[in-house]
């Protein structure tokens, strides 16, 4: 006989997604105790350990990992059944958390986000916004159920889809020596200071890429936010590739230059990313079918 229950499932999944007992019992709307033997049953039943503690936190534990996308398909298979069975079995509910990398977070949420809210305003979103590698790390993690950035993922585990185009564009002061010339080529970047994004940003890999074909400079700053980088190129400490909509304000009233550089290639694809051993749903389906409609 099978004695897993639903609500052991249900604190599992909520636990691995919040990472303390406290925090799930505040989601679940039931006590912390409730939560800890709910967890403790559910262990003992299937006689492991589902979590590890690392300093006041619960972290997946190996076996946890394995166990945690067939969880989540139960859990979205009953809501599923519900939905279908209620009197409005079109109407999507639920909270559906997606990560994305800071210039789709910063400067194209509305594109992303907007046609899925307009035609399911019922889903709760739950949006993180971090850099490449890191909401890759999430979504392999089951931290969140559908990324959108605008880097190179490589991992076997994840699915990659494309959504649209993307450029970044190099910039500068107007007043800076580069933003001068009518007559730019490669060679007049020699020595020039660069201001880039931190490491296991997927522009940071890019502007990387278009360093190398451009003579040596120096690289100044590193940053962890596209704005704080706009914002330094605009004081004149450097030049930097940045997002081209990230840069449409500033050089609308004069603050910032877009370089002609028809020598480098600084085109990219942004892509929605999923874990393939991730259950699909209902709301990542129609997350997926809102942001990519000729699928």
């Amino acid at each position: 006989m099978i004695g897993i229950s639903v609500r052991q499932l249900e604190v599992f999944v909520t636990i691995a997604a919040t990472g303390t007992v406290g925090a799930a019992a505040e989601r679940l709307f039931v006590t912390q105790p409730a939560v800890s033997m709910a967890l403790g049953e559910l262990e003992r039943q299937l006689n492991t350990q589902l979590f590890d503690r690392e300093r006041g936190r619960l972290r997946l534990s190996p076996r946890g990992k394995e166990l945690l996308p067939m969880a989540q398909e139960v859990i979205e298979r009953i809501h599923e059944i519900m939905r279908q069975t209620g009197d409005h079995p079109l109407v999507l509910t639920g909270e559906l958390r997606v990560g994305t990398s800071n210039t789709v977070g910063n400067y194209l949420v509305g594109a992303l986000l907007g046609p899925f809210i307009a035609r399911h305003p019922q889903v709760a979103l739950q949006v993180s916004v971090e850099n490449t590698d890191r909401i890759a790390a999430a979504l392999l993690e089951h931290r969140i159920d559908v990324a959108c950035v605008e880097g190179p993922v490589n991992h076997p585990q994840l699915d990659i889809i494309p959504w649209r185009d993307d450029a970044l564009v190099v910039c500068a002061a107007p007043s800076h020596p580069l933003a001068q010339r009518d007559d730019l080529k490669a060679r007049h970047f020699k020595d020039a200071l660069w201001i880039l994004r931190e490491h296991g940003s997927a522009m940071r890999v890019l502007a990387e890429q278009a360093l190398t074909h451009l003579p040596p400079g120096r690289i100044l700053l590193e940053l962890g936010q596209v704005e704080a980088i706009k914002q330094a190129v605009i004081a004149g400490l450097g030049i930097a590739c940045l997002p081209s909509a990230a840069t449409v304000d500033a050089v609308a009233v004069g603050r910032l230059k877009i370089l002609d550089t028809p020598f480098l290639n600084l085109h990219r694809r942004l892509a929605l990313v999923l874990h393939k051993s991730r259950y699909r749903g209902a709301l990542i389906d129609a997350f997926v079918e809102c942001v990519i409609p000729d699928r």
